[in-house]
């Protein structure tokens, strides 16, 4: 028995082995030319650091040989015979565009000391790169990198609507010049997929009349993309479809030009309404509501089109090879630009039996639809559903859709492995190639969070255990531009062979980021790291703070089971996910926002920061860094002295409960007041950016109405109901502080001083309404907002921090 499991053993490790020799040969096997990848690079690096265009060269190796067989960038001395400052000094040599760019941002980093974040985190500081002509060198034999897996993955399918859907042209090749830099060689492109579905469903007799009830808003249509929602927001303007297919095919060419493998959408079975007059037939069902406030079907309760009907392959064969088409009549220079598709078939809903062969049909017949328009097909499928719904899919019916497809074929993204993996439980998906990784954000909030000992060891021990099928590290975060320590050791880890040590990485981390070593400076991360960024107690981090999120309840009620006959109570950190409750256990029946660190530690690195702050004026990377750090202490203070206030109202106290009122109205001022000395956290900036978009009043006025609405209520509300998702994509914005969360404080404690002061009950009915109506109007506002900071951040910040901890 014993020699059989060894050959077993040994037969799996050739498989696992196997499965990721066969998946390093996809990366970059359809991109571009290697002299076009080269240049592509080269391009890269005038756009980034124009002053040293010359002073490096880069080639794409011809084998991969030269690495044993993986991915790889080497970085080696140039034999210069002039000291020139316009002769080479530097040789990047990289596998793919991707890996050159790596590779300069690797010696950027380590030998040059400087530091690329996106700009709404500080972005760069290349300060202390030497002149041309005065690079460092590199020990003689060169320096080797190589990846430990192939892939490196990015976003989420909601990342296109909380941070992309109002970037143009511009701001996207900022992005791929990031991801570029960051190693990423496997991005989602979700852009102007509309315009695809547009076509393919009139070839099906589908009206543009039903296409407009279909898709939803700008702001929506990750949610519309899945079946959640339909036309909340809507509808899409031709010039809106035109555009984005127009932005899609820039995107798209610059991945491939770069030898990024880009994942395109295919079909997951939502259909228009009109579809089932069309096929009768078919098997259609209408799906249940997702979080609307009544079930209202004007919004909600999307149609579902099963695998197991002909009609499904049908569909998604269609809608592949119309990709594929339009694609190549502006890529076709490059060959095949992706094999790998995107689908979701069940992450939002459940199968309607557990039988494991049924499962194994329907997926068979998700990859069939796949398969069929490209026979070299590979499945990429958000693993969530096995964490968010782990009642349902048991072993049986897990092994049954991960087996439904020819093994190699299906690649499944562990997406909550920074807190809660998968892979630990599931064998490894069962044999099935899967992708570490952190999931990190919800909602695109502004939080400083992390796990950063998680991340800097995780995908090592997946990777490094028995029979692990792990082919890539990822990033699937909901939201990108905040926390940049997070995201920059998390890219790292897709060149590390072993586990980061993180306080020694920190320093240098600080280094980079400032331009400088500053000791206060690099005390104060000591203690972010032990605190914020050292969060283990298992909750998903959807900022609840009570300035962003203010409970919506009637604080008289005093007990649980009261409390539980309230509507709307928010204790629980709901998500807007299927299954997606986590829960903050607390003795406390008042709400209680997410706090997993000392705030008195943090203060104390707030004070380092301060100290540290005279020798990095004019630093964007420390100024950003110092507004958020502030925003962070003083937030949890709000919510210390929400929970007075509402003792004070329970105890009857009415000065007590003014003197905390005030306060915490104050400390929604002054957030708002540091949050307008910094460019990154203006409210502005996200309205103008929708805005410019428009070609004619009625789309401004859309435009706006989406963007102000997916950061407030978000979804739909009745008379004295907020929605079920109020404040799920909150932001911690001047202009929206002001405008928007100070004014619904306000209004509550007026309405909680009214009750004390003429002893009647608690009127949450008649504040809701209020509220309600406040949300309404200004949702469909066009004030103006600022998008220019003003200020001076640390004088500011000092000044706060005397007022409340001097």
């Amino acid at each position: 028995m014993s020699k059989l499991i060894k050959i077993l053993s040994l037969s799996l490790s050739l498989t696992v082995t196997l499965l990721i020799l066969l998946l390093q040969i996809q990366v970059g096997s359809s991109s571009s030319s290697s002299s076009s990848e080269s240049s592509a690079a080269k391009d890269l690096l005038k756009r980034l650091l124009p002053t040293h265009l010359h002073s490096f060269n880069f080639h794409i190796l011809s084998s991969k040989d030269a690495c044993n067989g993986h991915s790889c960038f080497i970085i080696n001395n140039s034999n210069r015979s002039t000291s020139s400052n316009t002769a080479p000094e530097i040789i990047i040599s990289g596998t793919t565009g991707v890996d050159i760019a790596s590779g300069l941002h690797w010696y950027l980093k380590y030998w040059c000391g400087a530091h690329v974040s996106w700009d709404k985190t500080g972005g760069t500081q290349l300060s202390s790169v030497p002149k041309p002509g005065s690079l460092p060198l590199i020990k003689a034999e060169g320096v080797v990198v190589q990846r430990p897996v192939p892939w490196n993955y990015y976003q989420n399918v909601v990342t296109s609507s909380y941070s992309y859907v109002w970037w143009d042209w511009e701001r996207w090749e900022k992005e791929i010049d990031w991801m570029a830099l960051q190693g990423i060689n496997l991005p989602l492109a979700f852009t102007g997929q509309e315009s695809i579905w547009t076509k393919v469903f009139m070839e099906f007799n589908v009206s543009m009349e039903d296409l407009g009830d279909f898709f939803g808003g700008p702001a929506f249509l990750a949610w519309a993309r899945m079946g959640n929602l339909h036309a909340w927001g809507g509808p899409l303007s031709k010039n809106w479809l035109d555009k984005q297919l127009a932005l899609q095919k820039q995107i798209l060419s610059r991945m491939v030009e770069l030898g990024m493998t880009p994942v395109l959408p295919s079909f997951s079975g939502n259909v228009p309404a009109a579809l089932k007059k069309i096929f009768p037939s078919a098997n259609i069902t209408r799906l249940g509501d997702w979080n609307t406030v009544n079930g209202n079907h004007r919004w909600c309760c999307t149609y579902l089109l099963s695998p197991s009907d002909p009609l499904f392959v049908e569909i998604g064969e269609a809608f592949i090879r119309k990709q594929i088409k339009v694609i190549s009549l502006f890529v076709s220079e490059y060959g095949d630009v992706t094999d790998i598709y995107s689908c979701d078939t069940f992450n939002e809903n459940l199968p309607p039996t557990d039988d494991p062969t049924y499962i194994s049909s329907l997926g068979a017949a998700v990859y069939k639809a796949m398969s069929k328009a490209d026979e070299n097909a590979m499945w990429l499928m958000q693993g969530w559903l096995f964490y968010s719904n782990s009642e349902f899919w048991k072993p049986p019916q897990t092994k049954a859709l991960l087996h439904s497809v020819p093994l190699g074929k299906m690649i499944v993204l562990d997406l909550f492995a920074d807190v809660h993996p998968i892979w630990k439980t599931s064998s490894h998906f069962y044999g099935v190639p899967y992708v570490w990784c952190m999931l990190h954000n919800f909602g695109g909030n502004i939080e400083m969070y992390g796990i950063l000992d998680a991340i800097s060891s995780g995908p090592v021990e997946a990777r490094t255990s028995k029979n692990s099928t792990m082919v890539g590290v990822g990033m699937c975060m909901e939201g990108i531009e905040h926390n940049p320590v997070v995201y920059e050791l998390m890219s790292e880890m897709a060149f590390r062979n072993e586990k980061v040590k993180v306080p020694e990485w920190l320093k240098t981390y600080s280094y980079r980021r400032y331009g400088k070593a500053v000791n206060q400076v690099d005390e104060a991360w000591e203690i972010l790291y032990r605190t914020i960024y050292n969060c283990t107690d298992g909750i998903a981090d959807h900022n609840l703070d009570f300035i962003v999120k203010l409970p919506d309840w009637d604080p008289s009620l005093n007990s649980q089971t009261d409390m539980s006959k309230q509507n709307d109570m928010q204790i629980f950190h709901r998500l807007p996910d299927f299954g997606r409750f986590l829960v903050q256990e607390t003795s406390s029946d008042i709400p209680q926002a997410h706090l997993w660190y000392s705030n008195q530690e943090v203060v104390k690195a707030w004070q380092l920061f301060l100290d540290g702050g005279t020798d990095l004026v004019g630093s964007s990377t420390y100024r950003y860094d110092l507004v958020d750090l502030t925003r962070q202490v003083l937030s949890k203070l709000a919510n210390k002295v929400y929970v007075d206030a509402v003792i004070a109202f329970r105890e009857k106290d009415a000065k007590s409960l003014a003197s905390h009122s005030q306060m915490f109205i104050q400390l929604i001022k002054d957030i708002d007041l540091v949050l307008a000395s910094d460019d990154n956290f203006l409210l502005g900036t996200w309205l103008e950016s929708a805005k410019s978009l428009a070609v004619n009043p009625s789309e401004t006025r859309q435009y706006e109405w989406n963007a102000r609405t997916q950061v407030t209520m978000w979804y739909d509300t009745t008379k004295t109901n907020q929605s079920h998702l109020h404040d799920y994509a909150n932001k911690f914005w001047s202009g929206l502080v002001r405008s928007y969360y100070l004014p619904r404080a306000s209004m509550y404690f007026s309405y909680l001083s009214e009750s004390l002061t003429e002893k009647k009950s608690f009127e949450v009915e008649k504040w809701r309404e209020e509220w309600v109506a406040f949300s309404n109007k200004w949702q469909a506002g066009t004030e103006l907002y600022s998008t220019k900071r003003e200020g001076d951040a640390l004088a500011i910040s000092k000044d706060l921090y005397e007022k409340y901890f001097g």
